[in-house]
């Protein structure tokens, strides 16, 4: 990296946190979510009792590091997982909250993970890369050094700039840098304060509704808008940054926001749409969304695409993330569909045929075929009826299936 982006991190770390709150509250997200992790790579079937080493390259602040290595030494067995950060700031966060947690399965090592190789070899399980990659002079490059670290039977999460949702970012990231070139970091983030009060009602960043970063701290408005050197992705130029590493693409999180079918209701178009390759129906979905300023996915080595993902099998267990399957349940047979809000974008789902029955069997320990019992179906008519509850549930990244 360049020795700017370094600089703003050690004055800048990101995103900001105090270890103290890790006393109250864990934050959990996607990618690296453990069992999102293991439905998306190992198709639900990841024993995480036995040995398992994940990388976490540009670990920042310890978000993503924190609650994979929680949920790692929760589930018993040996574990580690290694941090790798340029910036010796953000790892002292990292470690005061790895520390306040108790948490003895990281290991931690200052430096760019394109010299991953000299200072933590793989191979590795699990490779999570956050917000990383598109920092990167060449990000071509920085890919390519991850996968050479990976397992042959393992992935990766990535979170890389979504170019839609970050409309107006780049021409006021241009803007700053001609005002501020000369200056400090805190010279420019000064006077960028005084430039975002100022914009006309015209700017492309002022009229975006789903840029509100810069308004959590300093570390976020820098990042945002003073950054070095960052780039944006769209939906084939993302498959293209994937396949150029021999690696595919597993699953888009949220993968509803991914289906065109989300956003179009005219039947002729659902249908054309639904004819599409799955990635170009990805990319249409987020043509038409216009609201990702980020992309979540998690990459397997292209030979093992097609088995990643989990698929409804009669000895795995649907476990719902959050949503109790009681409430689940009566809130599709009160309403009959599924309102989901993210960020500014609402989205609202029919509900399935008998939805709310099978939703009210979803208790994190009956598998699929107990389900089929419960209903009185054979297993291929039982499965009619959970694939369009697993597509929606899935879809809004509340279900996972998992060995029972």
């Amino acid at each position: 990296m360049t020795d700017s982006v370094k600089e703003q991190y050690e004055a800048y770390p990101y995103p900001a946190r105090d270890p103290a709150e890790e006393r109250k509250r864990l934050i959990t997200g996607s990618p690296s979510f453990l069992p999102e992790l293991n439905h998306y790579v190992f198709g639900g079937r990841r024993d995480f009792r036995q040995p398992f080493r994940a990388l976490v390259a540009g670990g920042g602040t310890g978000d993503g590091l924190i609650h994979l290595a929680q949920y790692l030494q929760a589930s018993g067995g040996h574990h580690e997982v290694v941090y790798l950060d340029l910036s010796a700031a953000s790892r002292k966060v990292a470690e005061a909250r790895a520390e306040v947690r108790g948490l003895k399965n990281i290991r931690f090592f200052t430096g760019s993970l394109l010299d991953l190789a000299a200072l933590a070899p793989g191979p590795y399980d699990y490779i999570d890369c956050c917000g990383v990659l598109h920092h990167l002079p060449d990000p071509d490059a920085g890919l390519a050094v991850l996968k050479q670290a990976l397992s042959p039977d393992g992935g990766m999460g990535l979170m890389v700039y979504g170019s839609y949702g970050r409309a107006g970012v780049y021409p006021l990231q241009a803007a700053l840098r001609q005002l501020t070139a000369d200056l400090p970091a805190g010279g420019k983030l000064a006077l960028a304060k005084t430039l975002l009060a100022d914009l006309p009602e015209t700017n492309e960043f002022r009229r975006n509704p789903f840029l509100g970063d810069h308004k959590l701290g300093d570390a976020e408005f820098y990042d945002l808008l003073l950054h070095a050197q960052d780039r944006a992705y769209t939906v084939p130029e993302l498959v293209d940054f994937a396949t150029g590493a021999d690696l595919g693409i597993a699953a888009f999180i949220e993968p509803c926001r991914y289906d065109p079918l989300s956003y179009l209701k005219d039947e002729a178009l659902r249908e054309r749409a639904a004819r599409l390759p799955r990635l170009e129906q990805a990319a249409l979905a987020e043509r038409l969304s216009g609201t990702l300023k980020t992309h979540v996915i998690y990459v397997v080595p292209s030979t093992r695409v097609d088995q990643a993902v989990a698929q409804p099998a009669p000895d795995l267990v649907p476990w719902l993330n959050g949503i109790p399957p009681q409430s689940l349940a009566e809130t599709l047979q009160k309403r009959g569909e599924l309102a989901v809000n993210f960020q500014n974008e609402r989205l609202v789902f029919s509900a399935p045929p008998r939805a709310p029955e099978i939703a009210a069997l979803i208790d994190g320990r009956r598998t699929l075929g107990d389900m089929a019992a419960a209903l009185g179906l054979g297993w291929e008519d039982f499965l009619g009826l959970y694939r369009p509850v697993h597509r929606l549930l899935t879809g809004i990244n509340k279900l996972y299936l998992r060995q029972a």
